[in-house]
């Protein structure tokens, strides 16, 4: 049993309301046209480093968040639309699926503004060491594991 259809639309309103000024957008939800669950938003994200292709970088990415009416104890689902090239976001043939810490520890308290500034820094920095089993996202892993930055130091000594 989720919450009372209003508190959503009103908690839903509040979260895309600041959604919509951390993304600089103008994009209006009114509660009022809401007929039935589900809500989807469609989100494009500029800006941000990601790659299309081993070392063909991009910076536009596109997805779209679910809400059910059971939202606040249910996570959102979420599809990525965009061509992408990672370990832990699905191509849009192989479902568009996105692996994020917080969807496996959604909780009541978690927003869509702390989810959409996680998939912000998923892009820009990803785990090859946990990927999705399609064959996109393990030659992605294969090869953020094998073009990671690489530091060599030494030390000197006062003599």
């Amino acid at each position: 049993m989720g919450l009372p259809r209003a508190i959503l639309l009103k908690r839903l309103s509040n979260e895309l309301r600041m959604c919509s000024e951390y993304l600089g957008t103008d994009f209006m939800f009114d509660p009022e046209e809401v007929r039935g669950f589900p809500v989807e938003i469609d989100i494009h994200v500029s800006n941000v480093i990601g790659y299309e292709a081993p070392g063909k970088m991009i910076t536009d990415h596109e997805f779209s968040i679910i809400i059910t009416e059971e939202y606040g104890e249910k996570k959102p689902e979420v599809r990525w639309r965009s061509r992408i090239f990672h370990p832990n976001i699905m191509s849009p043939e192989d479902g568009g699926y996105i692996c994020i810490k917080l969807l496996n520890e959604w909780s009541f308290g978690t927003t869509l503004l702390s989810f959409i500034k996680g998939v912000e820094y998923l892009i820009s920095d990803p785990n090859p060491r946990s990927p999705f089993g399609t064959d996109t996202c393990m030659e992605a892993a294969e090869y953020f594991l094998n073009n990671r930055s690489r530091f060599h130091a030494s030390v000197s000594y006062c003599k």
